[in-house]
């Protein structure tokens, strides 16, 4: 498939036009492209969060990307008051590990919300 192709089927994935109308088109398109490079890697190995993974693993995990993953890693930078240094490296590491943290995330904030 031809980054073209991939970009398509990437914006197809995560609802772009609905992600746009919730945020800045601009952070949405940066977003976009660079699960697009993820996806369209040919390197055999990429490094998330500090560590080296393989290339697939990461493909595999950038896949299950949908619009409900997304929003939580917008909503996780608005509310980050920390300074990023490296925003593709802290974007990579928030969007790979989305799939695996989001079901945590919003049942720790329900438990916040009513004192449980």
């Amino acid at each position: 498939m031809d980054r073209y192709d991939c970009r398509r089927e990437v914006d197809e994935a995560i609802c772009y036009d609905q992600l746009c109308e919730q945020f800045n088109r601009d952070d949405v398109d940066e977003v976009a492209e660079l699960i697009t490079d993820v996806l369209c890697t040919t390197r055999s190995t990429m490094r998330v969060g500090g560590e080296t993974l393989p290339a697939a693993q990461v493909k595999d995990r950038f896949l299950r990307l949908d619009l409900s993953h997304l929003e939580y890693v917008f909503d996780c930078l608005r509310r980050n008051t920390t300074q990023i240094r490296n925003i593709r490296a802290y974007l990579l590491t928030a969007l790979y590990n989305a799939p695996v943290t989001i079901s945590n995330y919003y049942q720790a904030e329900v438990q916040h919300d009513f004192g449980l």
